[in-house]
């Protein structure tokens, strides 16, 4: 059985971030989605929060499941037999990036990487734009699934 990790920190999780994941749902018989957990970084959402968006928005794909990442994205794989991990790339910036991440990944532990360019309708929407453009009031409606602008917007005037 093939199985792909989708990883990121989804915060909040976008419809770039969904064409990825169900695209590679279409590739592989299953996929984890993996939220990362930083303490390091300032999140919007918790990695809670995160899972309980995901999992809503996941619900289309029967073979897609999501869980909190803890750690290193090569451990999480190792411990789970999982080889394959699934990125998708906006921009020659990303791929500079994620390339190497890859031939790290597969230095220390085997695991391939899977690079699928993103959708050109969502190669600009980043969760970066999504929660700058929370803050103006901004229609999220084409960036994020629904329940997700909701408590984007929510949790934005929350902390203002």
């Amino acid at each position: 059985m093939t199985t792909a990790v989708c990883p990121g920190s989804f915060d909040p999780v976008t419809l770039g971030h969904l064409d990825v994941i169900g695209r590679t749902a279409a590739l592989v018989e299953e996929v984890v989605v993996a939220v990362g957990r930083n303490a390091s970084k300032r999140s919007l959402f918790t990695a809670d929060e995160r899972v309980e968006m995901l999992v809503e928005a996941c619900r289309p794909w029967e073979n897609v499941s999501v869980e909190v990442l803890d750690g290193m994205l090569v451990d999480f794989c190792t411990a789970r037999g999982i080889g394959v991990v699934s990125k998708g790339l906006r921009s020659a910036a990303d791929t500079d990036y994620e390339v190497q991440m890859a031939q790290l990944n597969r230095r220390l532990s085997g695991v391939d990487t899977l690079f699928l360019p993103t959708s050109p309708e969502l190669s600009f929407v980043s969760s970066t734009r999504v929660r700058e453009l929370a803050a103006y009031g901004a229609d999220l409606s084409a960036l994020v699934p629904p329940g997700v602008a909701e408590r984007t917007r929510a949790k934005v005037a929350a902390d203002r």
